[in-house]
Parts: structure tokens; sequence; C-alpha cells
């Protein structure tokens, strides 16, 4: 018998291995790759660590649009560059289809719209349903002398060194002397040296869903469905998924890490590493048919004649039909078992999505 059911899902990660405010970084910004990096790990440090008023996880995607402004992106640049460049998890646009054909299905996507849009439209999944970072980047005009004092701020990061986090640390304190260094100048650049600029409206303005924002994002999907948190299955991957995870499971949902780094799996109650989205599929119908408690109660002895009785043959014909070595891996996260599955689950994510986009929080 069917329940209420309603499915949330980050999108990078669970259905595209695509990081696509690092591509746009690595496309149009000279060594972009290594700015994005170092700026995403001040995020991490951030919203985990330093826990700065009003910040959140995944306000990387304010913080690298000055750079993008200074050299030449546009609108119809990030439209072009994100519609030819999407690469989605293997089975992703079959997920998609499957989960909207038997419940309400959204995305809760800190990625820039620009992406979403280009995403929404290949795999027809409804725009409308969608929640994700809305930017007008033509809006913001630099002057010449703006733009080279950006570029010059470029410079100044890519000499910074790795923003290394131990393990364990807890507060600034607790970082390398040389991190802590770099962490409080890239506090003089964003939040003082930006705030004098016209750029820095980028900084004032956008507001990236991540964090928080996510989870308010749930809330509103919550109001518009009239539904209530224990009814929603959230899948994530990052630090952006913490707010989330909390609130689904605080609310008696049931939330899965997706390929996810150890943000992801010191929050969700289950952890999935697969290069294919058909156990999305197969866990959204078993949530819609026996609910949260039955999903942990399988999950103890999974194995495919489990599902037999329980989930749609198509799927489980599907499931039966990967290689091996593809088989997906599903397993409870409890204390026991948390540090060994934020170790496996943040090297298989790199499998999957490649080691530079895998190694980002």
């Amino acid at each position: 018998m069917s329940r209420k059911a309603i499915f949330i899902t980050d999108c990078e990660g669970p259905i595209s291995k695509n990081d696509n405010a690092f591509e746009l970084a690595s496309h149009f910004i000279p060594e972009g790759d290594k700015l994005f990096t170092i700026i995403s790990r001040y995020d991490d440090i951030e919203a985990d660590i330093v826990k700065r008023p009003g910040y959140k996880a995944g306000d990387t995607l304010k913080l690298i649009l000055p750079f993008l402004k200074a050299y030449g992106v546009t609108n119809e640049k990030m439209r072009d560059y994100s519609s030819k460049n999407i690469l989605l998890i293997p089975g992703a646009d079959e997920t998609l289809k499957f989960v909207c054909g038997i419940m309400p299905s959204f995305i809760v996507s800190t990625s820039y719209e620009h992406y979403i849009k280009a995403l929404c439209d290949i795999i027809g999944f409804p725009e409308e349903n969608a929640y994700c970072t809305r930017v007008d980047i033509d809006k913001y005009a630099l002057s010449e002398e703006e733009t080279e004092r950006i570029k010059k701020f470029r410079d100044e990061i890519l000499r910074m060194p790795t923003l290394r986090i131990p393990e364990g640390a807890r507060r600034l304190e607790d970082l390398p002397e040389e991190v802590q260094s770099a962490v409080r100048r890239l506090d003089e650049i964003f939040w003082l040296e930006f705030s004098e600029m016209e750029a820095g409206r980028m900084l004032r303005e956008v507001n990236p869903v991540g964090g928080f924002e996510k989870a308010n994002a749930i809330k509103e999907i919550i109001e518009k469905t009239e539904s209530d948190l224990s009814d929603v299955i959230y899948f994530g991957d990052s630090i952006t998924d913490v707010d989330p995870f909390r609130l689904v499971r605080k609310g008696g949902g049931l939330t899965v890490s997706f390929n996810g780094n150890q943000y992801a799996i010191r929050e969700a109650e289950i952890a999935v590493m697969s290069h294919n989205t058909v156990i999305i599929s197969i866990l959204a119908d078993l949530f819609r048919k026996i609910g949260k408690k039955g999903i942990l109660r399988i999950i103890k002895e999974w194995s495919t004649s489990s599902l037999k009785e329980i989930c749609e043959p198509s799927l489980i014909a599907k499931l039966k039909s990967l290689p091996e070595d593809e088989t997906p891996r599903i397993e409870r996260i409890t204390p026991e078992n948390m540090d060994r599955l934020a170790r496996e689950s943040s090297e298989f994510r790199k499998t999957v999505r490649g080691k530079a986009i895998g190694s980002l929080g």
C-alpha cells in the first residue's frame, strides 16, 4: 500500500556529475580551478568552523561571481556553457521520470539558475519544482579600474597555501597558522575591500540556495504540498546539505547520502555509494510503500531477493543488469561506522565525479 511521500534531491552529486560553478571558473578564469578550490575551502571554514553570522555553506557561488564578471562572463555565456556541458549520473533521467510519476518531486540545488534551467530542459523535469541560486550577472557593471583590481585579488589568492582543514578542527585556532593567516586575508578581501566596490553588490544581493536556504526551500515545499517533514525522503552529498539533512531527520523523514563527502555522512542516516541512480529510484519506491522504518529494517539484510515482493519489477531488473563491480553499496550510518563510511564514500565520489570536483566540500 502506498503512503504519502515527497521526493527531494540535491542536483550536483545525486543527479549530475557536474560542479557547474567550478567548471565555469575553470573555463573562463585563468587558473580558475585553483582559485575556486581555495575559495570553496574558505567556504567550508567559514560555514563549518568559524560559523560566520549569516554565512552559509554554498556561498562560494556568490564569492566567485566578481571574478567571473571581471573575466567577461555574461548570462548568455553561463547559459551556453552550462547547456553544452551537462554530465548526468547514469540513470538520472530515468530516475527523475520515475519519481515524478509516483510522488511530488523537487530539486533543491545551490547551482546557478542557468545550469538548472538547462538541466530541466534536457531531462524534462518541471522547472517550477526546482529551487536554485538566482543571479543576473549582466546587471552588474564594473569599471576598468575595478576589473583590474579584482584580477589582482585573483593573483593574490592563487599565491595562498592550500587551506588544509585538520581532522577534528572545530575552531579557527585549530587550523595551521598559515591557513589562519590566509583566512584572515580572505576575510578582508571579501567583507571589507569588496564592500567598497561595485562588485560588492553581488556579495550582498545574490543569495545562494545552500545550507539554511536549502532547509527553507524544504519548508516551502512542505507548505506547498500540505505535507509533513516525515513524508520527505531527501538525497544530498555535501556540506550544503547539512542543514536540510538535519531538518528532515529531526522531522522524521529519511535522509540519504548519495556518494557523499564527510559532511554528508556526518548528518545522513543512510549511505549509498553508486555509479547509477537506479538505487535512488528503488529507495524512493520503497519509501512510498514501506516508509522510513521499513527501509531501515530492510537495509539490515539488503539483497535483491529481499526487494522482490515490494519493489517495482522493472527497477529490480535494472539493478540486476548492472555490472557486478557497479552494484550499489547501501549501509545505515551509525556512530560506530561513521568514520569508515566518511572515508570510503569520500573516496568513492572521486571515482564518479573526478578528483577535482569530488574533493570539494
